[in-house]
Protein backbone atom coordinates (compact mmCIF):
# COMPACT_ATOMS: atom_id res chain seq x y z
CA UNK A 1 0.00 0.00 0.00
CA UNK A 2 1.25 3.51 -0.47
CA UNK A 3 1.38 5.82 2.28
CA UNK A 4 -1.32 8.26 2.55
CA UNK A 5 -1.19 12.20 1.49
CA UNK A 6 -2.93 15.21 2.21
CA UNK A 7 -4.02 15.58 -0.95
CA UNK A 8 -3.90 13.25 -3.51
CA UNK A 9 -4.59 15.27 -6.67
CA UNK A 10 -5.75 12.98 -9.84
CA UNK A 11 -4.13 14.21 -13.56
CA UNK A 12 -1.02 16.12 -13.96
CA UNK A 13 -1.51 18.09 -17.15
CA UNK A 14 -1.48 22.04 -16.45
CA UNK A 15 -4.75 22.29 -13.92
CA UNK A 16 -3.27 19.28 -11.36
CA UNK A 17 0.27 21.00 -11.83
CA UNK A 18 -1.32 24.47 -10.56
CA UNK A 19 -3.22 23.36 -7.81
CA UNK A 20 -0.06 21.35 -6.53
CA UNK A 21 1.65 24.61 -7.56
CA UNK A 22 -0.55 26.65 -4.92
CA UNK A 23 -0.87 24.08 -2.51
CA UNK A 24 2.49 23.87 -1.79
CA UNK A 25 3.18 27.46 -1.84
CA UNK A 26 0.52 28.33 0.09
CA UNK A 27 0.39 25.67 2.74
CA UNK A 28 4.53 24.55 2.82
CA UNK A 29 4.47 20.93 4.29
CA UNK A 30 1.48 19.80 2.56
CA UNK A 31 1.86 15.95 1.57
CA UNK A 32 0.11 16.68 -1.78
CA UNK A 33 0.94 14.52 -4.21
CA UNK A 34 -0.40 14.39 -7.91
CA UNK A 35 -1.32 11.13 -10.27
CA UNK A 36 -0.60 11.43 -14.15
CA UNK A 37 -0.30 8.50 -16.40
CA UNK A 38 1.88 9.81 -18.90
CA UNK A 39 4.09 12.30 -17.83
CA UNK A 40 5.13 12.49 -21.76
CA UNK A 41 2.07 14.49 -22.27
CA UNK A 42 1.52 13.38 -25.77
CA UNK A 43 -2.03 12.91 -25.80
CA UNK A 44 -2.67 15.98 -22.97
CA UNK A 45 -4.89 18.57 -23.67
CA UNK A 46 -2.54 20.72 -22.32
CA UNK A 47 -0.42 19.80 -24.57
CA UNK A 48 -2.17 19.86 -27.83
CA UNK A 49 -3.72 23.40 -27.29
CA UNK A 50 -3.32 26.42 -29.23
CA UNK A 51 -2.03 27.58 -25.90
CA UNK A 52 -4.11 31.29 -25.93
CA UNK A 53 -5.26 33.73 -23.58
CA UNK A 54 -7.84 36.30 -23.45
CA UNK A 55 -10.25 38.91 -21.28
CA UNK A 56 -13.24 38.38 -24.00
CA UNK A 57 -15.73 36.53 -22.31
CA UNK A 58 -19.23 38.07 -21.67
CA UNK A 59 -19.45 36.89 -17.45
CA UNK A 60 -17.35 38.87 -15.46
CA UNK A 61 -15.53 35.76 -13.43
CA UNK A 62 -14.43 34.30 -16.88
CA UNK A 63 -12.61 37.68 -17.60
CA UNK A 64 -11.61 37.89 -13.86
CA UNK A 65 -10.02 34.03 -14.16
CA UNK A 66 -8.18 35.23 -17.46
CA UNK A 67 -7.17 38.93 -15.93
CA UNK A 68 -5.12 37.04 -13.32
CA UNK A 69 -4.05 34.40 -15.52
CA UNK A 70 -1.83 37.21 -17.56
CA UNK A 71 -0.54 38.32 -14.63
CA UNK A 72 1.02 35.35 -14.03
CA UNK A 73 1.92 34.74 -17.58
CA UNK A 74 3.54 37.91 -17.59
CA UNK A 75 5.53 37.93 -14.57
CA UNK A 76 6.16 33.91 -14.32
CA UNK A 77 9.59 33.80 -13.76
CA UNK A 78 8.67 35.73 -10.56
CA UNK A 79 5.81 33.45 -9.41
CA UNK A 80 7.74 30.41 -10.25
CA UNK A 81 11.35 31.16 -9.49
CA UNK A 82 12.61 27.30 -9.28
CA UNK A 83 10.56 26.51 -13.10
CA UNK A 84 13.81 26.48 -15.14
CA UNK A 85 11.53 28.49 -17.40
CA UNK A 86 12.28 32.08 -17.57
CA UNK A 87 9.73 33.72 -20.18
CA UNK A 88 6.42 31.85 -21.72
CA UNK A 89 7.18 34.17 -24.80
CA UNK A 90 3.49 36.17 -24.38
CA UNK A 91 2.55 37.23 -28.06
CA UNK A 92 0.13 39.72 -27.45
CA UNK A 93 -1.46 40.00 -30.93
CA UNK A 94 -5.36 40.45 -29.23
CA UNK A 95 -8.08 38.55 -30.33
CA UNK A 96 -10.65 39.78 -33.15
CA UNK A 97 -14.22 39.02 -32.52
CA UNK A 98 -15.48 39.15 -36.06
CA UNK A 99 -20.15 39.36 -35.89
CA UNK A 100 -22.65 40.06 -39.02
CA UNK A 101 -25.51 40.42 -36.39
CA UNK A 102 -27.65 43.40 -37.25
CA UNK A 103 -27.52 44.91 -32.79
CA UNK A 104 -23.57 43.48 -32.75
CA UNK A 105 -22.36 46.93 -32.05
CA UNK A 106 -24.33 47.81 -28.86
CA UNK A 107 -23.76 44.28 -27.41
CA UNK A 108 -20.16 44.45 -28.05
CA UNK A 109 -19.93 47.88 -26.69
CA UNK A 110 -21.94 46.61 -23.27
CA UNK A 111 -19.45 43.52 -23.13
CA UNK A 112 -16.55 45.24 -23.71
CA UNK A 113 -16.90 48.20 -21.38
CA UNK A 114 -17.19 45.66 -18.53
CA UNK A 115 -13.83 43.73 -19.58
CA UNK A 116 -11.92 47.12 -19.17
CA UNK A 117 -13.53 47.47 -15.88
CA UNK A 118 -11.40 44.83 -14.79
CA UNK A 119 -8.24 46.01 -16.74
CA UNK A 120 -8.79 44.62 -20.50
CA UNK A 121 -8.70 46.50 -23.55
CA UNK A 122 -11.21 45.48 -25.51
CA UNK A 123 -12.54 48.04 -27.94
CA UNK A 124 -15.44 47.98 -30.52
CA UNK A 125 -14.30 48.56 -34.30
CA UNK A 126 -16.90 48.84 -37.04
CA UNK A 127 -16.75 47.96 -40.34
CA UNK A 128 -14.84 50.71 -41.68
CA UNK A 129 -12.73 50.40 -38.94
CA UNK A 130 -11.89 46.81 -38.98
CA UNK A 131 -10.69 47.46 -42.98
CA UNK A 132 -9.00 50.72 -42.02
CA UNK A 133 -6.73 48.30 -39.19
CA UNK A 134 -6.70 44.99 -41.21
CA UNK A 135 -6.82 46.07 -44.84
CA UNK A 136 -6.48 42.19 -46.31
CA UNK A 137 -9.71 41.55 -44.75
CA UNK A 138 -13.12 41.48 -46.76
CA UNK A 139 -15.95 43.44 -44.45
CA UNK A 140 -18.64 43.30 -46.55
CA UNK A 141 -20.75 41.19 -44.45
CA UNK A 142 -19.15 42.18 -40.89
CA UNK A 143 -21.28 44.69 -38.71
CA UNK A 144 -18.39 45.10 -36.09
CA UNK A 145 -16.19 43.13 -33.82
CA UNK A 146 -14.35 43.64 -30.64
CA UNK A 147 -10.45 43.93 -30.52
CA UNK A 148 -8.43 43.26 -27.26
CA UNK A 149 -4.87 44.69 -28.62
CA UNK A 150 -3.73 44.66 -25.05
CA UNK A 151 -3.21 41.66 -23.20
CA UNK A 152 -4.68 39.07 -25.47
CA UNK A 153 -2.86 36.34 -27.60
CA UNK A 154 -1.13 33.24 -27.29
CA UNK A 155 1.62 31.67 -25.10
CA UNK A 156 4.26 28.39 -24.58
CA UNK A 157 2.02 26.16 -23.23
CA UNK A 158 4.51 23.03 -21.81
CA UNK A 159 6.39 26.04 -20.08
CA UNK A 160 3.66 27.14 -17.96
CA UNK A 161 2.69 23.29 -17.58
CA UNK A 162 6.54 22.33 -16.69
CA UNK A 163 7.69 25.27 -14.76
CA UNK A 164 4.36 24.83 -12.97
CA UNK A 165 5.52 21.31 -12.16
CA UNK A 166 9.12 21.69 -11.27
CA UNK A 167 8.39 24.39 -8.90
CA UNK A 168 5.63 22.37 -7.37
CA UNK A 169 8.19 19.33 -6.93
CA UNK A 170 10.57 22.01 -5.53
CA UNK A 171 8.17 22.90 -2.73
CA UNK A 172 7.90 19.49 -1.88
CA UNK A 173 5.08 18.21 -4.27
CA UNK A 174 5.35 14.40 -5.61
CA UNK A 175 4.29 13.26 -9.29
CA UNK A 176 3.63 9.80 -9.77
CA UNK A 177 3.28 8.25 -12.89
CA UNK A 178 0.41 5.62 -12.53
CA UNK A 179 -3.00 5.66 -13.32
CA UNK A 180 -5.87 5.65 -11.23
CA UNK A 181 -8.17 2.72 -11.87
CA UNK A 182 -10.96 3.39 -8.51
CA UNK A 183 -12.14 5.18 -5.76
CA UNK A 184 -13.19 4.29 -2.75
CA UNK A 185 -15.68 5.82 -0.59
CA UNK A 186 -17.03 4.87 2.79
CA UNK A 187 -20.62 7.09 2.99
CA UNK A 188 -19.73 10.92 2.20
CA UNK A 189 -15.95 10.46 2.22
CA UNK A 190 -13.37 9.46 -0.66
CA UNK A 191 -11.34 7.05 1.20
CA UNK A 192 -8.44 5.98 -1.41
CA UNK A 193 -7.54 5.97 -5.12
CA UNK A 194 -6.48 2.06 -6.68
CA UNK A 195 -3.71 2.55 -9.22
CA UNK A 196 -3.27 0.64 -12.32
CA UNK A 197 0.34 -0.19 -10.92
CA UNK A 198 -1.03 -2.01 -7.83
CA UNK A 199 -2.05 -0.59 -4.37
CA UNK A 200 -4.00 2.26 -3.64
CA UNK A 201 -3.31 5.73 -1.87
CA UNK A 202 -5.35 6.82 1.14
CA UNK A 203 -5.68 10.80 1.34
CA UNK A 204 -7.42 13.84 3.45
CA UNK A 205 -8.68 15.39 0.62
CA UNK A 206 -8.63 13.86 -3.48
CA UNK A 207 -8.73 16.29 -6.10
CA UNK A 208 -10.43 15.35 -9.73
CA UNK A 209 -8.10 17.30 -12.20
CA UNK A 210 -8.71 14.02 -14.64
CA UNK A 211 -9.27 16.64 -17.89
CA UNK A 212 -11.36 14.24 -20.26
CA UNK A 213 -11.70 11.39 -17.99
CA UNK A 214 -13.28 13.53 -15.22
CA UNK A 215 -16.57 11.77 -15.01
CA UNK A 216 -14.70 8.51 -14.91
CA UNK A 217 -14.22 9.30 -11.14
CA UNK A 218 -17.67 10.40 -10.56
CA UNK A 219 -18.49 7.14 -12.02
CA UNK A 220 -16.68 4.96 -9.52
CA UNK A 221 -18.59 7.26 -6.46
CA UNK A 222 -21.89 6.30 -8.27
CA UNK A 223 -22.64 9.40 -9.66
CA UNK A 224 -23.07 11.20 -13.54
CA UNK A 225 -20.84 13.84 -14.44
CA UNK A 226 -21.71 16.15 -17.58
CA UNK A 227 -17.96 16.16 -18.74
CA UNK A 228 -17.10 13.96 -22.08
CA UNK A 229 -13.75 14.03 -24.56
CA UNK A 230 -14.93 16.48 -27.78
CA UNK A 231 -12.71 16.15 -30.68
CA UNK A 232 -10.61 19.03 -32.53
CA UNK A 233 -8.83 18.95 -35.52
CA UNK A 234 -5.92 21.91 -35.42
CA UNK A 235 -4.66 22.45 -39.06
CA UNK A 236 -1.25 24.40 -39.73
CA UNK A 237 -1.05 25.85 -42.84
CA UNK A 238 1.05 27.75 -44.92
CA UNK A 239 -0.58 30.78 -47.12
CA UNK A 240 2.10 32.74 -49.27
CA UNK A 241 -0.34 35.36 -50.17
CA UNK A 242 -1.68 35.82 -46.67
CA UNK A 243 1.42 36.38 -44.69
CA UNK A 244 0.30 38.88 -41.78
CA UNK A 245 2.24 38.27 -38.57
CA UNK A 246 0.92 40.25 -36.88
CA UNK A 247 -2.69 39.44 -36.93
CA UNK A 248 -4.79 38.61 -34.43
CA UNK A 249 -6.31 35.65 -33.33
CA UNK A 250 -9.57 35.95 -35.34
CA UNK A 251 -13.10 34.43 -34.34
CA UNK A 252 -15.32 34.90 -37.58
CA UNK A 253 -18.78 34.26 -37.01
CA UNK A 254 -18.53 31.95 -40.57
CA UNK A 255 -17.44 29.27 -38.71
CA UNK A 256 -13.21 29.30 -37.81
CA UNK A 257 -10.48 30.57 -35.68
CA UNK A 258 -7.02 31.26 -36.84
CA UNK A 259 -4.02 32.86 -35.99
CA UNK A 260 -0.49 33.50 -37.32
CA UNK A 261 2.33 31.26 -36.17
CA UNK A 262 6.09 31.73 -37.04
CA UNK A 263 5.01 32.11 -41.34
CA UNK A 264 2.22 30.49 -41.13
CA UNK A 265 -1.38 29.94 -39.63
CA UNK A 266 -2.95 28.16 -37.67
CA UNK A 267 -6.60 27.75 -38.27
CA UNK A 268 -9.88 25.30 -36.55
CA UNK A 269 -13.75 25.41 -36.69
CA UNK A 270 -15.35 26.87 -33.82
CA UNK A 271 -16.80 24.19 -31.71
CA UNK A 272 -20.32 23.24 -32.78
CA UNK A 273 -22.41 20.85 -30.79
CA UNK A 274 -20.64 17.63 -32.47
CA UNK A 275 -20.91 15.17 -29.45
CA UNK A 276 -18.44 12.91 -28.09
CA UNK A 277 -15.25 10.95 -29.00
CA UNK A 278 -13.67 8.39 -27.13
CA UNK A 279 -11.00 9.35 -24.77
CA UNK A 280 -8.37 7.39 -26.64
CA UNK A 281 -9.72 8.36 -30.24
CA UNK A 282 -7.09 11.03 -31.96
CA UNK A 283 -8.04 10.03 -35.68
CA UNK A 284 -7.75 13.56 -37.61
CA UNK A 285 -10.96 15.09 -39.15
CA UNK A 286 -9.35 16.28 -42.09
CA UNK A 287 -11.94 16.69 -44.68
CA UNK A 288 -12.54 19.81 -42.41
CA UNK A 289 -10.34 22.10 -44.09
CA UNK A 290 -11.22 21.91 -47.40
CA UNK A 291 -15.18 21.46 -46.91
CA UNK A 292 -15.35 24.04 -43.96
CA UNK A 293 -12.91 26.46 -42.97
CA UNK A 294 -10.90 26.83 -46.54
CA UNK A 295 -13.67 28.62 -48.24
CA UNK A 296 -14.64 30.46 -44.96
CA UNK A 297 -11.04 31.63 -44.67
CA UNK A 298 -10.90 32.54 -48.61
CA UNK A 299 -14.24 34.47 -48.12
CA UNK A 300 -12.61 36.65 -45.02
CA UNK A 301 -9.61 37.47 -46.95
CA UNK A 302 -8.40 36.67 -50.42
CA UNK A 303 -5.21 35.81 -49.99
CA UNK A 304 -6.03 32.37 -49.10
CA UNK A 305 -6.82 31.83 -52.46
CA UNK A 306 -3.21 29.42 -52.31
CA UNK A 307 -3.32 27.60 -49.45
CA UNK A 308 -1.18 23.93 -48.54
CA UNK A 309 -1.33 22.37 -45.01
CA UNK A 310 1.64 22.04 -43.58
CA UNK A 311 1.04 19.33 -40.51
CA UNK A 312 -2.10 18.42 -38.33
CA UNK A 313 -2.58 17.74 -35.05
CA UNK A 314 -5.91 16.22 -32.70
CA UNK A 315 -6.56 17.84 -29.29
CA UNK A 316 -9.67 16.97 -27.11
CA UNK A 317 -11.82 19.42 -25.19
CA UNK A 318 -13.10 18.53 -22.10
CA UNK A 319 -16.59 19.29 -22.65
CA UNK A 320 -19.09 20.43 -20.08
CA UNK A 321 -22.17 19.53 -21.81
CA UNK A 322 -24.22 21.92 -19.75
CA UNK A 323 -23.17 25.01 -20.20
CA UNK A 324 -19.17 24.49 -21.14
CA UNK A 325 -18.10 26.38 -18.26
CA UNK A 326 -15.65 24.71 -15.99
CA UNK A 327 -17.03 22.91 -12.65
CA UNK A 328 -14.81 23.86 -9.56
CA UNK A 329 -14.76 23.47 -5.79
CA UNK A 330 -15.65 21.05 -3.45
CA UNK A 331 -18.41 18.42 -4.47
CA UNK A 332 -21.58 19.36 -2.20
CA UNK A 333 -22.21 15.79 -2.12
CA UNK A 334 -18.51 14.24 -0.64
CA UNK A 335 -16.51 16.11 2.39
CA UNK A 336 -13.66 15.18 0.76
CA UNK A 337 -13.75 15.50 -3.38
CA UNK A 338 -12.71 18.57 -5.14
CA UNK A 339 -13.51 19.30 -8.90
CA UNK A 340 -11.62 20.97 -11.33
CA UNK A 341 -13.45 19.98 -14.29
CA UNK A 342 -15.22 20.55 -17.90
CA UNK A 343 -12.95 23.58 -18.80
CA UNK A 344 -14.31 23.01 -22.90
CA UNK A 345 -11.47 24.70 -24.35
CA UNK A 346 -10.28 27.19 -21.90
CA UNK A 347 -8.34 25.21 -19.27
CA UNK A 348 -5.03 26.21 -20.36
CA UNK A 349 -5.44 30.03 -19.26
CA UNK A 350 -7.59 29.43 -16.67
CA UNK A 351 -5.06 27.05 -14.53
CA UNK A 352 -3.29 29.84 -12.75
CA UNK A 353 -6.33 31.34 -11.23
CA UNK A 354 -8.21 27.82 -11.00
CA UNK A 355 -5.34 26.28 -9.12
CA UNK A 356 -5.21 29.10 -6.80
CA UNK A 357 -8.85 29.01 -6.04
CA UNK A 358 -9.05 25.09 -5.28
CA UNK A 359 -6.12 25.66 -2.87
CA UNK A 360 -7.74 28.32 -1.30
CA UNK A 361 -10.84 26.21 -0.82
CA UNK A 362 -9.06 22.71 0.40
CA UNK A 363 -6.68 24.76 2.61
CA UNK A 364 -9.51 27.40 4.29
CA UNK A 365 -12.53 25.86 3.35
CA UNK A 366 -13.89 28.72 0.80
CA UNK A 367 -12.72 31.08 -2.12
CA UNK A 368 -10.70 33.95 -1.02
CA UNK A 369 -8.94 36.09 -4.11
CA UNK A 370 -11.57 34.87 -6.36
CA UNK A 371 -15.35 34.35 -5.38
CA UNK A 372 -15.79 31.21 -7.92
CA UNK A 373 -18.71 29.85 -6.57
CA UNK A 374 -20.75 30.37 -9.69
CA UNK A 375 -18.94 27.57 -11.44
CA UNK A 376 -19.43 24.94 -8.27
CA UNK A 377 -21.24 21.47 -8.63
CA UNK A 378 -24.37 22.96 -7.40
CA UNK A 379 -25.70 24.52 -10.72
CA UNK A 380 -25.08 21.36 -12.47
CA UNK A 381 -27.29 19.68 -9.57
CA UNK A 382 -29.71 21.78 -10.16
CA UNK A 383 -29.92 22.20 -14.00
CA UNK A 384 -28.93 26.00 -13.77
CA UNK A 385 -26.48 26.95 -16.69
CA UNK A 386 -23.65 29.14 -16.27
CA UNK A 387 -24.28 31.73 -19.08
CA UNK A 388 -21.14 32.44 -21.18
CA UNK A 389 -21.51 34.03 -24.93
CA UNK A 390 -18.24 33.21 -25.71
CA UNK A 391 -17.74 30.06 -26.11
CA UNK A 392 -14.88 29.14 -28.67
Amino acid sequence: MQTGSDVLVIGGGVMGASIAYWLTRMAPGTKVRVVEMDPSYAYASTALSVASIRSQFSNPVNVQISRFGLEFIRDFAQHVPLGGVPDLGLKENGYLFLSAHPQAGELMGELAAMQRSFGASSKVLDAAAIAARFPWMAVDDLVAATFGEVGEGWFDNMGLLGGLKAQARAQGAEFLNDRVIGLERDGDTVVAAKLAKGGRVEAAAFVNAAGTRAADLLGWLGESYPVEPRKRTVFVIDAPNARHPDAPLIIDHLGYYARPEQGHWITATVPSNDGPCAADDFEPDLDQFEELIWPALYTRAPGFDAVKVIRHWVGHYAYNTLDQNAILGRHPGFQNLYLANGFSGHGLQQAPAVGRGLAEVILTGDWQSLDLSELDMRRVLESRPFFERAIV
